[in-house]
């Protein structure tokens, strides 16, 4: 039985399960230590081992400390080394999958990030809190206003006026008056932690080159810029833009088979929110050609004719993913002339 060669490492919050096989792949570890003996243990190893894990929130910085003890790390994704687990579940078993999933040969492995990756990443999390918690809590003002005849229109802009119409309003409870109240300092105290969190985001968005040269695609602004920059891993391992679409999910699923090719709605694989903004930012593009406020390029305004809005938002939302990668990897920065001039769009009913 020689030394381990390969060894996964099954993590939680305070119990890590081992499991290593010996170059002729024979099993030498089953081990399970806690959280502060991990490091400990491969820092004792008389050679230097090749780590697995499955990527999820802690295993990036794990990655880096074994590779700072001179340890080589993978990252794998969840749903890969799931297919190697045999029967059942439980630590053992799944620590043993997934050293059967990180010697596959075609395996693919997620880029361990860095520490300031991760920080730029928290600022971009930190602020799709803060504004998902601002669309909570109006809808939950808007829905107690309704419950005593009181209804605004859609809009930000209409909580102001309808707060300051459920204090002027006679024979509304004063205790209803209260919690009103208490729900306007609640909304205008998260108003103030936005504001700073946008300042802080624009900021580091400014300073970011990469980012900057992203912002010049038509449909992306600072916002889709700055989480393109931040979330896409080394573009270089994308063989071609189309890959790095996929990687996004803005490419259809393939039911193929037996020879026929049936393609289906997009995977919506990858990280929903960056899906998510080139979609809107792409919707935002649509919306200006149609309005004329700005002429559509001669792809787009054929792509009009025969779809939905919609459909050609997440057509359109594939193009700008890769030109993104072409501008990612050439280190050029938006070239519109070298798009054929626009035309304009047909009438719309």
């Amino acid at each position: 039985m020689g030394h381990a060669t390969r060894i996964f490492i099954d993590t939680s919050k305070n119990l890590f399960q081992l499991h290593g096989v010996d170059a002729d792949e024979q099993v030498v570890v089953r081990k399970r230590l806690r959280r502060g003996q991990v490091l400990e243990y491969f820092a004792r190893l008389s050679a230097p081992v090749t780590v697995g894990l499955e990527a999820c929130g802690g295993a990036h910085y794990w990655a880096r400390q074994l590779v700072k003890l001179g340890h080589e790390a993978k990252l794998i994704a969840p749903q890969h080394v799931k297919a190697y687990v045999k029967r059942g579940k439980n630590d053992a078993r799944d620590a043993e999958a997934g050293c059967e999933a990180m010697s596959r040969p075609t395996m693919r492995f997620v880029p361990i990030k860095d520490e300031a990756r991760q920080a730029a990443q928290m600022l971009s999390g930190v602020r799709q809190r803060l504004l998902r918690e601002r669309t909570r809590l109006t809808n939950e003002i808007r829905g107690y206003a309704s419950e005593f005849g009181l209804v605004a229109a859609k809009g930000l802009d209409k909580i102001e006026p309808l707060l300051a119409s459920l204090a002027a309003a006679e024979g509304l409870p004063a205790l209803a008056k209260e919690q009103f109240a208490e729900l306007g300092k609640e909304l205008a105290g998260l108003e103030t932690q936005i504001e700073k969190a946008e300042r802080r985001f624009l900021a580091h968005q400014r300073q970011d080159e990469l980012s900057r040269r992203l912002e010049t695609i038509p449909g992306v602004g600072p916002v889709g810029a700055m989480m393109l920059s931040t979330k896409t891993p080394d573009p270089h391992l994308f063989k071609c833009g189309r890959d790095f679409a996929a990687w996004m999910g803005l490419t259809p699923k393939d039911h193929s088979t037996a020879g026929k090719v049936r393609l289906g709605v997009i995977t919506r694989a990858g990280d929903e929110d960056l899906r998510a903004v080139l979609v809107s930012g792409a919707m935002s593009v649509i919306q200006h050609a149609q309005a004329g406020r700005s002429p559509p390029t001669p792809w787009l305004a054929e792509l009009l004719r025969h779809k939905k809005p919609k459909e050609a938002a997440i057509a359109l939302a594939n193009k700008t993913a890769r030109i993104a990668w072409k501008l990612m990897v050439s280190g050029q920065a938006y070239q519109a002339e070298l798009h054929a001039q626009a035309t304009p769009l047909p009438a719309v009913a």
